[in-house]
């Protein structure tokens, strides 16, 4: 053996593990079953997310690099895919927890107070490291979300918050997209062009369809204008800038024009390893929605119209913050800028030629 011989109990640390669940409902002489089993779920919640705020760190890391290596991307999808992996493990556990009824969560509920799951800083951590930001979020009894944390904690999220986010660091990356305008290729020209085809294309099938009434026609066409809207923001830098301030975007004008130019040649393949990690973000935004909004079924579940432990609208609230707290909106509404890939301009040979990689073995 090139190094000391080492146990699987010490290598674990297993006396540290598990001793370290205590039912509260035990030290005052009413010992709850069911308490062991919400102890280790929520154990095992936060030693993922610790895992998460690993892979995390490591994918700022190499978007902090500028360029960003090739290498370095291909990673960073890889440990996304990793954070997605784990995610879909929480829903399992919910399934697990499932399994207390409420009768016996009640056993020790009143013995919880005030702690909360809405008191985890490093679920806090996470959220803010993938570029949840602190005016994007619910408030939490009148007051700020990290007012509710340690002291300590209160200080290491000063920290947190001060670094750059996943998000911050994909938008700068994104502004540095190659290829989006160039001399030879004029592409927000001919995407005008398609676009404005498309959508006249659209007015004219939901004007002349007969199966509408005209108030259906009518909400038709005001959705058009809406979108219609959006498009011209791409177009015109000036109007994004006023519906960012509105936060209809959160991403730069820059940003979001390279990501949807990124969606719309993901198959030519120097665009494969951005547009995999455009979708794997969407993933994870997908999944931590997803789960939250899972957690708010397990609470409604449990405490039906109750007030949460920690004094929240206990499920109701945890619906809201599933809906407000998505991080990567804007790679989500860009499917609303997609044309259809017959009116997708086609690149000059010399752009395409640029695009692709050539080996010889």
């Amino acid at each position: 053996m090139k190094h000391p011989p080492v146990h699987y109990h010490d290598y674990l640390k297993l006396d540290q593990l598990l001793s370290s669940q205590s039912r509260r409902s035990e030290e005052f002489n009413d010992p709850a079953h069911d308490e062991m089993l919400f102890i280790i779920v929520h154990q095992v919640f936060e030693l993922w997310f610790k895992q998460i705020r690993f892979e995390i760190d490591s994918i700022v890391e190499v978007f902090s690099k500028a360029p960003v290596p090739d290498a370095g991307l291909a990673m960073a999808n890889h440990r996304l895919g990793r954070i997605i992996a784990i995610l879909k493990l929480f829903f399992g556990q919910i399934d697990v927890l499932e399994t207390m009824t409420p009768l016996d969560f009640l056993e020790f509920r009143d013995y919880l107070y005030p702690a909360s799951g809405f008191q985890s800083f490093q679920f806090r951590c996470v959220e803010i490291s993938l570029g949840l930001k602190r005016e994007d979020r619910l408030q939490f009894l009148q007051s700020s979300f990290d007012t509710h944390l340690q002291q300590e904690q209160q200080e290491l999220l000063k920290d947190v918050i001060s670094k750059p986010s996943v998000l911050s660091l994909v938008e700068r990356w994104l502004e540095r997209t190659p290829f989006v305008e160039t001399k030879d290729f004029h592409f927000w020209k001919l995407y005008e062009e398609a676009v404005r085809q498309m959508l006249e294309n659209d007015r004219q099938v939901i004007q002349k369809n007969p199966r509408l009434s005209e108030d259906d026609k009518a909400k038709s066409l005001k959705m058009m204008q809406a979108l219609e809207m959006g498009f011209n923001a791409l177009l015109d830098e000036k109007k994004y800038a006023e519906l960012k301030a509105t936060g209809h975007f959160r991403l730069s004008h820059k940003a979001l024009r390279s990501a949807l130019m990124i969606q719309l040649y993901r198959d030519e393949p120097i665009m494969q390893g951005p547009f995999q990690l455009i979708s794997r973000l969407l993933d994870v935004d997908e999944v931590m929605t997803q789960w939250r909004y899972r957690h708010a079924l397990l609470a409604h579940r449990m405490l039906g119209g109750k007030i949460g432990t920690g004094g929240s609208s206990g499920s109701q609230y945890l619906k809201d913050a599933a809906d407000k707290h998505k991080i990567f909106t804007d790679f989500f509404n860009l499917s609303s800028y997609l044309i259809p890939r017959s009116r997708v301009p086609a690149l000059p040979d010399s752009i395409k030629k640029m695009m692709n990689f050539s080996s010889s073995f």
